[in-house]
């Protein structure tokens, strides 16, 4: 998805927050640590690090939630995170939908960034911060003859 189209999306799904530019789209998607999952109607960006991942920001148009497009873009994220032990990201404590979504598919509650998202009306509001602690994988050893 091009960065002008992430703008859009992201506009329309955080219409209380400051929506991210097609500036700051451009920047993230030219760095090589930045994995994508878009679709119709959504997206979400997701940063790779040695050992562990951070989900940036998932969108998706008011129109299309629930649909099961957050689920399957998270998922697609999640399996992009190679190498990633752990998979983090933040949530406004206030989006209950987000919240739901992200415990579903594993995602724990492990600490808060008080008043993290600050808003246009000089409100703001503290961010929980999640992680997903994925499975590592055991070679498979052949049973004794």
């Amino acid at each position: 998805m091009r960065a002008s189209a992430m703008a859009a999306i992201h506009k329309r799904a955080f219409a209380r927050q400051r929506p991210w530019t097609k500036t700051e789209f451009q920047v993230l998607l030219g760095q090589t640590s930045i994995r994508q999952a878009s679709r119709k109607g959504g997206f979400g960006l997701l940063r790779l690090l040695p050992g562990e991942a951070e989900i940036l920001t998932l969108a998706v148009q008011p129109e299309a939630r629930r649909q099961g497009l957050g689920r399957l873009l998270v998922q697609e994220l999640i399996a992009q995170a190679t190498g990633a032990e752990r998979v983090f990201l933040e949530v406004a404590e206030s989006n209950q939908a987000a919240r739901a979504l992200y415990a579903g598919c594993g995602f724990e509650e492990i600490g808060r960034r008080p008043r993290y998202y600050a808003y246009p009306d000089g409100g703001a509001e503290d961010a929980l911060v999640m992680q997903l602690v994925r499975q590592k994988t055991r070679p498979t050893q052949n049973p004794p003859q």
